[in-house]
């Protein structure tokens, strides 16, 4: 039997669906959160040695997920989103805050949010400490903050000329979920469900960002796209970069696919969230015992080499050894643009 749609007000949808829980978050140990829900302001402390990493970021209905989707994945990608910034700088996640803009204060669509919202923020110990609620088009605006020992943050503008560029994980999934969800691409029921997750609950990597604060020169999330997005490291480096297209990490599911459509989806299809990262040669066996101890793939694929020119380049190496020509290089290089 279906839960019965109830409407709610302001201050009694705050306290039914994110005070209650925040609080018994903050019960459980804050750390660093002196204060949480329920005043003008939340308050932090951090220690003399510690830095505060902030990040926000915002989810549009129609922009950046369908009418309609599951409120409960939703509210696992909001904070998801938010976490992997923080992953990637190498910080300790500590808490955020949301904003929501709801068409109407439904109780059914808001316990499958926030229960999607918990989950996460439970599993990083990252508790809700302050935001807002007002009516208005769907639209979920989160604001991290996180910890990092004082001159430790992982930072793109770190790449060195003869680095490895490193990939976590498998990129292409979400994209490829978006194309069998538009009816782009036609997907076999089994593989559709094994891959979706990746597109609607992704999983920030937060403890890799932790391990590589004292190996990684660089890193970023890889939200609008691998190489769209390793262009970022490579213009704040002043920095050239060679990739080889056969190692950037697929998945099985993608490897089914024409080789036009694993290349563009790894390369450029976005959603991955994902660490790309930069780190000397002599690391390589450091950074693999990493991935050993997560249980997480970590692939090498490619160099960061001396920028050539006035402007960053990334070369793409074929499987068979050859520099791709730049019209054809040009298609994967593209990144989603917000405002395209």
């Amino acid at each position: 039997m279906q839960s019965q749609s109830t409407q709610l007000g302001e201050f009694d949808l705050i306290q039914r669906f994110f005070k209650t829980q925040s609080e018994a978050m903050l019960a459980n140990g804050a750390g660093s959160i002196e204060l949480g829900i329920g005043d003008d302001c939340a308050l932090l402390s951090l220690k003399p040695d510690e830095e505060l990493a902030i990040t926000t970021d915002m989810l549009v209905e129609g922009r950046h997920f369908f009418a309609g989707a599951n409120p409960q994945w939703l509210g696992w990608k909001a904070l998801a989103v938010n976490l992997s910034d923080l992953a990637a700088m190498g910080a300790q996640p500590l808490g955020f805050t949301l904003a929501l803009a709801l068409p109407s204060s439904d109780s059914v669509w808001l316990e499958a949010f926030s229960k999607g919202l918990f989950a996460i923020a439970n599993q990083f110990s990252c508790p809700l400490i302050g935001g807002d609620t007002t009516a208005g088009p769907l639209n979920i605006c989160i604001t991290a903050f996180g910890a990092i020992p004082k001159g430790k943050s992982i930072r793109r503008s770190g790449a060195l000329a003869g680095d490895d560029i490193w990939v976590s994980g498998e990129v292409g999934d979400a994209r490829l979920t978006l194309a069998a969800l538009r009816h782009e691409i036609t997907l076999a029921d089994g593989d559709l469900e094994r891959i979706q997750s990746r597109m609607h609950q992704p999983s920030p990597r937060v403890e890799l960002g932790l391990a590589l604060r004292e190996i990684a020169h660089s890193a970023l999330d890889i939200s609008d796209g691998l190489l769209g997005d390793l262009r970022h490291i490579l213009k704040q480096s002043n920095k050239d970069a060679e990739i080889l297209l056969d190692h950037i990490p697929k998945s099985a599911t993608l490897l089914k696919q024409s080789i036009a459509i694993q290349n563009q989806f790894a390369a450029c299809g976005g959603d991955d969230y994902e660490l790309c990262f930069t780190a000397a040669a002599n690391q390589r066996a450091a950074i693999e015992a990493i991935g050993a101890n997560l249980k997480l793939p970590l692939t090498r694929i490619g160099s960061i080499m001396p920028m050539k020119h006035g402007a960053p380049k990334i070369s793409l190496i074929s499987a068979d050894g050859m520099k791709l020509s730049s019209p054809e290089a040009q298609t994967l290089l593209q990144s989603f643009d917000h405002f395209a």
